[in-house]
């Protein structure tokens, strides 16, 4: 029996697949716990019709990461700290200040999403990986110069 899933089955699939079982598995245990439900015409539609929806909703997340992406790469964030003689920092930038400096440019970003490993304690100029929605991954240039 061909049957769709509606939740994720351990060892049998995940949710929106059509995968065949065997009759009673289906009837008895699969769709009336509502894991399932049959593959009849109707069900076939209506499950290609959401797939469209969500490709369509990925589409356009997509679009707008991408141009988050572009204004992103554009700007280059420039701190000026105190700094020892080899360059060491009294202090560090973290992604609070890279976060606030974006947000001077008018780009608003979570922090969290700033995928800095530690807090930058040098001199120099280096570059930040972000994570975008639909997997895009934009990079900021920071520049760390001594302050006078």
């Amino acid at each position: 029996m061909n049957i769709i899933l509606t939740e994720n089955v351990e060892g049998l699939g995940t949710i929106g697949e059509m995968v065949k079982v065997k009759l009673g598995y289906a009837r008895n245990y699969l769709i009336p716990s509502g894991f399932a439900v049959e593959a009849n015409t109707r069900n076939v539609k209506e499950l290609e019709h959401q797939k469209r929806q969500i490709e369509r909703k990925m589409q356009k997340l997509t679009q707008a990461a991408e141009l988050l992406k572009q204004k992103i790469e554009a700007v280059t964030c420039r701190f000026a700290h105190r700094a020892g003689e080899e360059g060491k920092l009294f202090g560090s930038v973290t992604t609070m200040e890279i976060e606030a400096k974006l947000a001077e440019s008018g780009i608003e970003i979570d922090r969290k999403k700033i995928q800095l490993a530690e807090p930058i304690k040098t001199l120099g100029n280096f570059e930040v990986p972000v994570k975008l929605q639909a997997g895009v991954t934009a990079t900021i240039k920071v520049s760390v110069v001594a302050a006078e």
